[in-house]
C-alpha cells in the first residue's frame, strides 16, 4: 500500500506540472485529428454502429477508444504510478468486461505477474526487480491442449511521450481482438495467451520475465509480436520463424492486407535498424518461433512527446486489427502449432506485391530460382549477341571486343555513380548540411538520385561517342542492356553464395529482362512491373529509414547511408532505362537536366529550406540530463564535484544545433573525462549511451538540487582467504540506475550476485549493470568476491559508480532546468530528466 501511495503522489505532482508547463497542452498547440496519408491508401474502418452486421469483425472505433484512454493515463514509465497502478487497473477492468460478456464456450483467465531477473543485453547486464505483466488466456472451456499461441505487445512507454504509436495502438488492437474472439461463436482449437507486458522500453525486461518465469510460458508454441517504430500506417512483417516456414504459409493464406519483406528482416538482423523487439527474447530464451510485426510509418514522432493518439487513424487500427484477428484464428486453429518441431524446415524468402498478395518460398527454392534465372539470363544475352552478329557485318572478334568494352563502361558507370553520390554525401556533411532531406525528402532526388543517374548515363555515352564499331545505335544500346543484365547476374549470384535471401530483388529485375529477350516483348511494356515493384520497395525503405536517421547518433553520417541506398535503387530501377537515353539524338540535354536538378536541390539544401527540423512534425531529439557528478578518491574523500547538463547527440546535426541554444556556458567535449574516469564519469542511461559515450557533450550549469540521492551501504566485508575478499552491499536508488564496477590495485572480480555472463565470458572491465524496478521498490542487495593474487588488502579492491536517473520525476526538476528546456528552439524535443553520478572505492 505504501508503494501505491508513493507512486500516486509522484504521478499527481508530475501530471500537474506537465499540464502547467507543457506547451502541447495549451490550446494553441493542440494537434487536430488527422488521417495520415498512407492510411488513406489502404482502406476503410468499421464503427460501433457497424457491429450489428459485422458480428465477428474487428471494430476500429472500439480500439480507438482504448487507445485514447490508455494515452490519457500519461507516460507509462516502469516504476511510475501510471505504469504500475493505473494501466494495470485499466487492464483489470477490461478483463472483467471481457469475461462477463464472453460466450460460454470459452474460458478466460488472467494473471498479474510480478517478476525479477536479469539477462545479457549487448555489453550490459540488464537487471530488473518487480516488473509487471498482465496476462490473459482465452481458450475452449473444456480442453487439454498444451499448445498455446502467444500474442505480445507492451503498455509501457518512454518518459517523454504518451506512447500512442509505441505501443498503445497494439495494446488497443489486442484488447479488441480479445473482445471479438470472446464473443464469437467460432471456436478456437487451442488456447491463446495475450501478454500485455509492462517493461519493454527498459529494454525488453518484461518479455524476459514472462518467458523465463511465467507458468504459461512453457506451453507457448508460436508467437505474434506487435511493436512499433513509427506512428500508424500499415504494419510490416519484418521477422519470421526462424526456421518455421509454416508460419509464413498461414500468414499468406489468412492475412487480408499483407505487407512483408525479407529485405526488412535481413536489415533488422544485421542491425541496420537502431531498434530491438521482444521477438528476440522469445526466440533466444523461449525458443518460440513467431512473426514480428510493427508499424513504421511516420517515424518522426516515434519516442517523442508528439506520439499521440490523435495522429493515428482508424484505418490503421482496422488494417492491423483485421490482420491480427485473422492470424490469431488461423494459427490457433492450425495443426502445425500442436507439433511445431515437425514443421521446422529452414528459412524463407517472402515479399508482398504492392500490398495485394504475398509471395514466399523456402530458402532452398530461392537459391535454385536465383541460379536458374541467372543462367537463363546469361543464355538469353549470349543468344542476343549472336542475333546482333548475324544482322550486322561485324565480325565475332570485333563484337566480343565491343561487348567486353561495353560491359567495362557499364561497370565504370556504376563506379562513377557511386563516387558522385558518396562525394556529395561527404561534401554535405563537411559543410554541416547533412540531413537536409530530413523534412523535404524530395531533395534526395536532386542531391543523390540525379548524380547517380548522371553517372550511369555518362560513361556509356562517352564510350559510344569514342567507339567506331559499325553498329547501329539500337544494337549498341541492346548490348549495353545485356551488359547491365550480366552485371546484375553477378550481383545476384554473389548474394546467393553469401546466403543473403534479399538476392530475390535483383533476380526479379533479371527475370523480366530475360522475358524481353526471349519473347521480344516491347522493352518499356515489360519493364513496367519490375519498375513499379522496385519503386514500391524503395519507397518503403526511404519512408521508414529517413526518420530513423534522427536517432542514429553523431558517429554516423546519414547522408552516406542515403547515398548508398540511392545507388542500389538507381542501379536496380533505372539500370534498364538509362541506356535508352542514348537512343535520343540530343542526349546531352538529359545529362544537363540531371545537373540542373542537382544544382537547384543543392541551393535549396544550403538555404533555410534545407534545415532538417520542424516543430512537432520533424523534430530534433535532444537527450539532456541535469547532472550532479561527485568523484571520490581511494579514501572516499570528495576529490571533484561539478554540476551541469550532459547531452548525448541523437543525430549528425546535434553539435551545430547546440550552438543555437541560448546558453552562456562553453560547450565541452567529454573526451578528457573518458580518458581518465571510469566510463567517462557520466550517468550513462543504457547500452546505447554506453556505446556512444565518447560523443557526449558537457555544459557547466546549475545543481539539480535533489531531495534524495543514492545511498550505498556496506553490509558486510569478509575475507574468504588470503587472496579473496567478500563484499555484501545494499543500494537505495531511483527506479532506473546504472552500476559501474571496475577492479583496481591488481584485483579481479571472480564472482558476484549479478548475471554470471560477463565473468564467464571474461569481459574486460568496467562492467555495466542496468538496474530498474517496478512495483517492488525495496533496495538492491548484492555481493562481490574479489581476488588479489598478492593478498594486498591495504588499498581498495574496486571502484563503483552509481548512475541514478529520475526519468519520470518531473516534480523534482529545478526552475533553472525548466527554464533551460523552455529556452530550446521549438523544433527540439527534449528527452530530459535529473540524474546523478557518484563514485566510491571499497
Amino acid at each position: 500500500m505504501d508503494t501505491k501511495k508513493a507512486l500516486r503522489h509522484r504521478a499527481n505532482v508530475t501530471n500537474s506540472d506537465q499540464k502547467a508547463n507543457d506547451p502541447l497542452l495549451q490550446p494553441s498547440h493542440i494537434i487536430e485529428e488527422v488521417d495520415d496519408d498512407e492510411a488513406k491508401e489502404f482502406g476503410y474502418h468499421l464503427k460501433k454502429q457497424d457491429e450489428i452486421l459485422n458480428k465477428d469483425r474487428f471494430i476500429a472505433e472500439r480500439a480507438e477508444t482504448h487507445l485514447h484512454k490508455i494515452t490519457e493515463l500519461g507516460p507509462r514509465v516502469v516504476g511510475s504510478f501510471e505504469n504500475e497502478i493505473k494501466t494495470i487497473n485499466y487492464l483489470k477492468e477490461q478483463f472483467r468486461k471481457l469475461k462477463n460478456e464472453s460466450k460460454s464456450i470459452y474460458k478466460l483467465e488472467h494473471d498479474v505477474q510480478v517478476a525479477s531477473g536479469s539477462y545479457i543485453h549487448w555489453r550490459m547486464i540488464n537487471s530488473y526487480q518487480g516488473v509487471q505483466n498482465f496476462v490473459i488466456k482465452i481458450g475452449p472451456k473444456y480442453t487439454n491442449s498444451s499448445s498455446y499461441l502467444l500474442v505480445n505487445s507492451h503498455f509501457d512507454s518512454v518518459p517523454n511521450g504518451p506512447g500512442a504509436g509505441d505501443d498503445g495502438v497494439m495494446v488497443s488492437v489486442m484488447l479488441e481482438v480479445l473482445r471479438v474472439l470472446s464473443q464469437s461463436a467460432k471456436p478456437l482449437n487451442n488456447p491463446v495467451i495475450f501478454l500485455f507486458n509492462g517493461a519493454e522500453e527498459n529494454p525488453l525486461q518484461a518479455s524476459h520475465a514472462f518467458v523465463t518465469r511465467h507458468k504459461w510460458a512453457r506451453y507457448a508454441r508460436a508467437l505474434i509480436n506487435l511493436d512499433s517504430a513509427g506512428s500508424g500506417g500499415r504494419e510490416i512483417l519484418f521477422q519470421s520463424g526462424p526456421n518455421h516456414p509454416w508460419l509464413m504459409k498461414i500468414y499468406k493464406t489468412a492475412v487480408p492486407h499483407p505487407f512483408a519483406s525479407t529485405v526488412a528482416e535481413e536489415m533488422f538482423e544485421r542491425h541496420f535498424i537502431p531498434s530491438d523487439t521482444d521477438f528476440r527474447i522469445f526466440r533466444d530464451y523461449g525458443k518460440i518461433p513467431g512473426l514480428d510485426m510493427a508499424h513504421q510509418y511516420n517515424g518522426y514522432v516515434y519516442h517523442t512527446r508528439y506520439d499521440r493518439a490523435e495522429i493515428i487513424s482508424r484505418n490503421t487500427l482496422q488494417n492491423t486489427g483485421d490482420n491480427v484477428l485473422a492470424l490469431v484464428r488461423a494459427i490457433a486453429n492450425s495443426t502445425e502449432i500442436e507439433n511445431t518441431d515437425k514443421y521446422a524446415e529452414g528459412h524463407v524468402v517472402f515479399y508482398d506485391i504492392m500490398g495485394l498478395f504475398l509471395v514466399f518460398y523456402d530458402e532452398s527454392t530461392g537459391i535454385l530460382l536465383n541460379v536458374v534465372v541467372s543462367l537463363a539470363a546469361i543464355a538469353a544475352c549470349v543468344y542476343s549477341f549472336k542475333v546482333i552478329a548475324s544482322q550486322t557485318d561485324v565480325t565475332a572478334r570485333e563484337l566480343i571486343k565491343h561487348v567486353i568494352l561495353t560491359c567495362g563502361s557499364q561497370i565504370m558507370a556504376v563506379v562513377t555513380a557511386t563516387a558522385l553520390c558518396l562525394l556529395m554525401a561527404i561534401i554535405m556533411d563537411g559543410i554541416n548540411k547533412s540531413m537536409s532531406w530530413f523534412t523535404f525528402s524530395w531533395l534526395i532526388l536532386g542531391l543523390y538520385f540525379c548524380p547517380a543517374l548522371f553517372g550511369l548515363f555518362i560513361m556509356p555515352a562517352i564510350y559510344f561517342r569514342l567507339s567506331h564499331i559499325p553498329l547501329p545505335i539500337g544494337s549498341k544500346v541492346k548490348i549495353l542492356l545485356n551488359c547491365h543484365c550480366i552485371f546484375l547476374v553477378l550481383i545476384t549470384l554473389t548474394l546467393t553464395i553469401c546466403r543473403i535471401r534479399s538476392a530475390f530483388v535483383p533476380m526479379l529485375a533479371i527475370l523480366f529482362y530475360t522475358i524481353i529477350l526471349v519473347w521480344i516483348v516491347p522493352h518499356i511494356l515489360i519493364g513496367i512491373p519490375p519498375f513499379l515493384f522496385l519503386a514500391y520497395v524503395a519507397h518503403g525503405f526511404f519512408s521508414s529509414f529517413i526518420p530513423m536517421t534522427g536517432r542514429f547518433g553523431n558517429g554516423v553520417n546519414p547522408d552516406l547511408i542515403i547515398a548508398a541506398f540511392t545507388i542500389v535503387t538507381s542501379v536496380l530501377i533505372a539500370g534498364f532505362l538509362i541506356p535508352l537515353f542514348n537512343l535520343f539524338r540530343n542526349s546531352t540535354i538529359i545529362a544537363g537536366l540531371f545537373f540542373f536538378i542537382t544544382l537547384v536541390c543543392i541551393i535549396f539544401a544550403v538555404t533555410p529550406l534545407g534545415f532538417p527540423y520542424r516543430p512537432e512534425t520533424n523534430v530534433h531529439r535532444a537527450a539532456i540530463l541535469n547532472v550532479r557528478r561527485t568523484f571520490r578518491n581511494e579514501q572516499n574523500n570528495i576529490r571533484r564535484r561539478e554540476t551541469g547538463y550532459f547531452m548525448l547527440p541523437q543525430d549528425r546535426r546535434t553539435h551545430s544545433i547546440i550552438k543555437k541554444f541560448d546558453y552562456n556556458a562553453p560547450i565541452q567535449s567529454v573526451k578528457t573525462d573518458c580518458a581518465k574516469e571510469m566510463l567517462c564519469g557520466l550517468p550513462l542511461y543504457n547500452h546505447r549511451w554506453h556505446k556512444a559515450r565518447n560523443s557526449g557533450i558537457w555544459l557547466h550549469g546549475p545543481d539539480p538540487s535533489f531531495n534524495q540521492t543514492p545511498v550505498l551501504k556496506m553490509i558486510k566485508k569478509h575475507q574468504l582467504s588470503e587472496t579473496k575478499m567478500y563484499f555484501n552491499m545494499m543500494l537505495t536508488s531511483p527506479d532506473h540506475t546504472g552500476i559501474f564496477l571496475r577492479p583496481v590495485n591488481g584485483g579481479n572480480i571472480s564472482n558476484w550476485s549479478f548475471h554470471e555472463g560477463p565473468l564467464r565470458m571474461n569481459w574486460p572491465s568496467p562492467y555495466f549493470i542496468y538496474f530498474s524496478y517496478g512495483i517492488i521498490t525495496s533496495p538492491l542487495e548484492f555481493w562481490l568476491e574479489v581476488e588479489n593474487s598478492l593478498g594486498n588488502w591495504s588499498r581498495p579492491a574496486f571502484e563503483i559508480g552509481i548512475s541514478a536517473h529520475w526519468i519520470h520525476h518531473n516534480e523534482i526538476q529545478t526552475e533553472d532546468f525548466k527554464e533551460f528546456l523552455a529556452s530550446l528552439p521549438t523544433y527540439v524535443d527534449a528527452i530530459a530528466w535529473p540524474a546523478s553520478y557518484d563514485t566510491w572505492y571499497y
